[in-house]
């Protein structure tokens, strides 16, 4: 009796969390109280389906759709209808959510519901991404679909090549992540507008190229004066972010490898985000303008990963045969000067597959972030002024001196 109890107690609040966003919206056809009934009606449905006959779950989604049509004839002949459809397919789904509450995982049953709600919610902000995006960002991202739902399925599952490491799908598979990744903080970037402070601007940098945003910020110092210290802040929380993307990488390609490399790497993310905060709060309320980014999903770029991952899959693995350690590090020193995903990526993958033990690679993917750390820094001593890499110097010379202590003292 809890269990159904605790079901329809679910049901209910899902209900009432669709409908308060649809009488805010100020939908005539259904409000709070009706996704209250139809989300019930649902678990009821499911409940009573094993005592009455699983049809019961198929009559009370035909009662549903019948009140939607019946709403909307009574809506028209007075005057009153609604154009669109949203509401009524809204009404359909959380019936179905709510027979889901009751035969599926309530976690997930939870997360649709929710997720339900907030797709409503975010309509303007939907068509605002829509109205930013332009006919070569649409092409890119019909490049992304192709790379992942196109190419990653008719690509062979299996090994080729020296060291028996290159496996065309699995290759392809890292492709698809990062772009994804990248193409994440590139909607987003879209559906947030130009205009961002300092925070926006590193994290949506992070997200997409620390690397590029560092760039595109140094040079900004060059053409515009007193910008130093806003761009500090930017590139600052930029690379504490790609300090995070490391591990969320790693997690998502190396579970077992996550659980070790976790606290080391996670120490450093948490100390460069904390170096990154105290930028921030220096600069909070000088707004910069978010320069346009390059589009991820471009097959172009996509291609050009996959040569990088691909060709440090098989120096990682040669250095390990014929160097020992001493040869993995100096791949990831080189390595890490353009690209830290490759080597982050390439490393997991042979953790995972046994070819590295955890200890090795964690200590891989850090001397490959510091690395780009110091190649950033090299980037911001070219092409900006002077005021921002002092700026950068001691963030990144701390974060440098604790990641060179962790290598050198942790067990």
């Amino acid at each position: 009796m809890y269990v159904q109890l605790q079901q329809l107690l679910t049901a209910l609040a899902l209900g009432l969390l669709v409908g308060l966003q649809r009488e805010r919206a100020a939908k005539r056809l259904a409000g709070l109280r009706t996704f209250a009934l139809v989300t019930l009606s649902g678990t009821l449905a499911a409940q009573l389906a094993p005592a009455l006959g699983p049809w019961l779950v198929v009559i009370g989604l035909l009662g549903v759709i019948a009140a939607v049509v019946t709403g909307n004839f009574v809506a028209v002949r007075s005057g009153g209808a609604d154009p669109g459809q949203t509401t009524e397919l809204a009404m359909l789904v959380m019936y179905l959510v709510g027979v889901y509450v009751a035969v599926g995982p309530l976690p997930l049953a939870v997360a649709l519901g929710a997720g339900v709600a907030v797709l409503l919610h975010l309509k303007p902000a939907l068509q605002g991404l829509v109205a930013r995006i332009g006919d070569a960002d649409f092409r890119a991202i019909m490049s992304f679909v192709v790379v992942s739902l196109v190419v990653l399925p008719v690509l062979p599952d299996r090994t080729f090549g020296p060291y028996h490491v290159l496996n065309p799908r699995q290759v392809w598979l890292m492709v698809v992540l990062i772009v994804g990744i990248g193409l994440a903080g590139y909607l987003a970037y879209k559906l947030l507008g130009t205009r961002g402070g300092s925070l926006l601007g590193g994290l949506l940098g992070g997200l997409i190229s620390s690397t590029a945003t560092t760039v595109t910020f140094a040079r900004r110092t060059r053409a515009q004066e007193d910008t130093s210290g806003p761009a500090a802040a930017v590139i600052l929380l930029a690379s504490a972010v790609a300090f995070a993307r490391v591990l969320v990488e790693i997690g998502v390609v190396a579970g077992g490898f996550f659980r070790t490399a976790a606290l080391p790497l996670g120490l450093l993310a948490l100390l460069f985000f904390a170096i990154a905060f105290v930028g921030w709060l220096r600069q909070a309320g000088h707004d910069q303008v978010m320069p346009e980014p390059k589009n991820p999903s471009e097959l172009r770029g996509a291609l050009a990963f996959a040569a990088l991952y691909a060709g440090i899959l098989l120096a990682v693995a040669a250095a390990r045969e014929h160097l020992g350690s001493g040869g993995l590090y100096a791949v990831a020193v080189i390595s890490g000067l353009t690209d830290v995903d490759a080597i982050t990526l390439s490393t997991s993958n042979l953790v995972r597959d046994g070819g590295l033990d955890a200890g090795t690679g964690w200590r891989i993917i850090a001397i490959a972030a510091l690395s780009n750390l110091g190649f950033k820094a090299g980037a911001v001593a070219f092409l900006g002024r002077r005021a921002l890499l002092a700026r950068i110097a001691l963030g990144y010379g701390v974060v440098a001196v604790a990641g060179l202590a962790l290598l050198l003292l942790w067990p």
